[in-house]
Formats: structure tokens, sequence, C-alpha cells
């Protein structure tokens, strides 16, 4: 049986981190028409958890072993690649959601959000240019690949890759639950109703991070048995996530969640608190938890450990 190193989770996220900040930096444009490219740094550069990256990159670091020709590096260009667009998704969505015909929040990580900052036209523009970025970054070649000795993605990775982004990102993902979540103001959602909804708007992006992650290994390497665990995992951790938010709405100040705090019982919006009670949504977040943990062991891949430390860390983000 192959060894691997102790796994120290805070160096892994470090390590993780720092290759996603500096390539947004490399892929995010300083500079483009009428001051665009200042407001998609902004939106981008405005600081994050980067929760979808790094589950990106954890996935692609529990299958790398599977492939014929194992490398050591699992930030590889693809893995980078797929890592960042599913982050600018992340942040377009943040920017469209802030906007007055959405939530009209108007903190956003502890600074102005971007309609804010720009206005409502270029934070409408900026929404568009970062999605459109985020599936260039798919589908182009790797600035310096020859030099660097990497391979090209190869043609069947990148169009799995878009199509996982685009399905987490439209009708069936993030934009129906958007939409649903807009409908749903002032009105009493079941629970089965309520999960739909998040498990549209929110656990869609997280479950497309970690199967793009996986998708970057040849997929005859990756037996279907595993990659059903990962899709498990990954939507009892996207729905855990939505929980945890749910309870910091309503527990954690203003400067402490970096938004508006409160917002949801002001609009008037269900959340899993408002149905199931403070202390109920808690054990909630505690078993979506621990079934995500079950379905990592269940996949019997021999890396988890960075993907186990992150279903820790949302859960473990403080009440």
């Amino acid at each position: 049986m192959r060894e691997f190193p102790v796994f120290d989770a805070q160096d892994w996220s470090r390590q993780a981190r720092l290759s996603v900040e500096q390539a947004l930096l490399r892929w995010v444009p300083e500079h483009s028409s009428a001051e665009l490219g200042q407001s998609m740094r902004y939106a981008v550069m405005g600081g994050g958890k980067r929760l979808r990256p790094l589950l990106c990159l954890a996935a692609r670091q529990s299958v790398a072993t599977l492939e014929p020709r194992h490398h050591s590096d699992f930030f590889d260009d693809a893995a980078l690649r797929a890592a960042c667009a599913v982050e600018l998704i992340h942040a377009y969505s943040l920017v469209h959601d802030d906007m007055p015909c959405m939530d009209n929040d108007v903190l956003r990580r502890g600074l102005p959000t971007v309609h804010v900052q720009f206005g409502q036209a270029q934070a409408l523009l900026c929404g568009d240019a970062l999605q459109a970025l985020a599936f260039e970054l798919l589908t182009s070649a790797s600035e310096g690949q020859q030099a660097q000795n990497q391979d090209p993605i190869q043609a069947q990775t990148q169009v799995k890759l878009c199509r996982l982004l685009s399905v987490a990102a439209g009708h069936a993902g993030m934009c129906g639950g958007q939409a649903i979540d807009l409908q749903s103001v002032g009105l009493h959602l079941t629970r089965e109703a309520l999960e739909e909804m998040h498990q549209k708007k929110t656990g869609a992006l997280l479950l497309a991070s970690v199967m793009m992650g996986a998708s970057c290994v040849d997929p005859r390497a990756l037996p279907a048995p595993a990659l059903a665990q990962l899709s498990s995992y990954a939507s009892h951790l996207g729905l855990a996530f939505q929980v945890v938010d749910d309870i910091l709405d309503v527990v954690a100040d203003t400067q402490t969640l970096g938004k508006t705090a409160g917002k949801d019982a002001d609009m008037d919006k269900p959340t899993f608190v408002s149905l199931l009670g403070l202390e109920k949504a808690k054990v909630l977040a505690q078993h979506l938890h621990d079934q995500a943990q079950a379905a990592l062991q269940a996949s019997e891949l021999p890396q988890t450990e960075a993907l186990s430390a992150l279903a820790h860390e949302v859960i473990d983000r403080p009440y």
C-alpha cells in the first residue's frame, strides 16, 4: 500500500489558497474597458475563504494516485483553471445577488458591494464579464505551458469541466435556486422545498467544485462507486454550509460576517432556523457534516484528508 506524508491541514490550505490567489491575479485582468477590469478585480480579490476552489483542488488530490502516470503536484494547470473558474462564477453571483433588484446589500466581506463602489450598470457588466471569463479559463491554453513542460488540457476534459460548471450555474442550479429564493419571500416552505432551493442555490456550485476537481483525472481511472461517494460528500456539505449560514445570520454580528447580519429575517426569507429553530438547525448541520465524512470514508480513496478538513471548516465556523 502506498504511504503518504502526515497531512497538515493548515499547511495544505495555506499552499492551496496561495496557488489560487496567484492564479486569479494572473487571469483576472487589471486593465480593461472603462474600469471594467478594476471592478472585476474588486469583486474577486477582495478576500473570501476560497472554499470552492479549495474543494476543487482537494478533490483533484483525492483522485491523483488513480492515474497511471501519477503527478505529485496536485495544483496542476487543469485543476487550477477549474478552481479559479468556479470561484469566478461564485464571485459573479455575489455581485448580482447584492444588487438592489436582488438582496440590495451594501456590504460584502466588510467592503462596499460592487454596485455601491462602481454603480449598478458597472456591477451588472462586471458579473457578466466574470461569468464569461470562467469559461474562457476552462477552454484556453495555459500561458507558458510548453516552457513549464505541462501537458495541455485534453479536449474531453475541457468539455466535461464546462458542462459541470454551466449546469451548476444555470437554471437547474444556482440561478434556479435564486429564482425560487426570490419567489419564497414571506412564504412558509416545507423542509423538502427549502432543501431543494438551497441544493440549487448554494449546493450546486459546491458539488460542481468537487466533481470538477475529480474530473481532472482520466475518467477511466476513477471507479464509479468512488465518484458517487464524492458526489454524496459534496451534496451533504453544500446543505450543511447553508444551514450554518442561516445560523450565523441569526447569531453573528455584521463585523464578524462581513455582510449585513439579520438580513434574512428582515426580508422575511425562509431559513433553516425559521423552520426548525436555532438548536435543531445546529443539530442538522452536524448531522449533514457527519454524513459528508461518512461518504468520504466509503469512497475508499487514498487521500481525502483535505476534503475532510474542509468539511470541518464549514461546520466549525464560530456560532
